[in-house]
């Protein structure tokens, strides 16, 4: 068996910093659901609202079981965790670790609440985007460190060769 890396070890202190992060944000805005329940105006184009969303992404899937979609995430998870301890790239244990803490703390909603917990509103004008929260972040920001930070690091290559 492999013996973990410094990089699988980052890929876990921030899967572990991206699920506190966002549990607690989740709690915050749970806690203050009287608060939210209207939104509550931060500044022009953000609001905090307290929504549960049964579904996936913008409330796609919302008719099917929150067993199916957890037991599809932790086998996403799963996969994740592989990934991330068998890379010594720090670059992509960053995204692996950002995407695995996301994907977890959204699985804990699911399996706690029936839902995902969503507070963050972002809009212009009267469109809004669909609410979401910082678990959606973390994965957001890990597929994009995935797609581009190695990307950056291979062209730097090809510049010194």
């Amino acid at each position: 068996m492999k013996r973990p890396t410094f990089a699988s070890a980052v890929a876990g202190c921030i899967a572990v910093a991206a699920f506190v992060t966002d549990q607690a944000t989740k709690a915050l805005a749970s806690a203050n659901a009287e608060a939210l329940a209207g939104g509550l105006g931060v500044f022009p184009g953000f609001n905090l609202v307290l929504h549960r969303n049964s579904g996936v992404s913008f409330g796609m899937l919302s008719d099917v079981s929150p067993f199916i979609l957890v037991a599809l995430a932790m086998v996403i998870a799963a996969w994740l965790a592989v990934l991330a301890f068998r890379t010594e790239r720090s670059s992509d244990a960053v995204g692996y670790g950002l995407i695995l803490g996301g994907a977890i703390g959204n699985v804990a909603d699911r399996v706690r609440f029936g839902g995902v917990t969503d507070f963050l509103d972002f809009y212009i004008g009267e469109s809004h985007w669909p609410a979401f929260n910082l678990a959606d972040t973390a994965i957001f920001f890990g597929v994009v460190v995935l797609l581009f930070w190695p990307r950056r690091h291979l062209r730097g290559q090809n510049e010194a060769t």
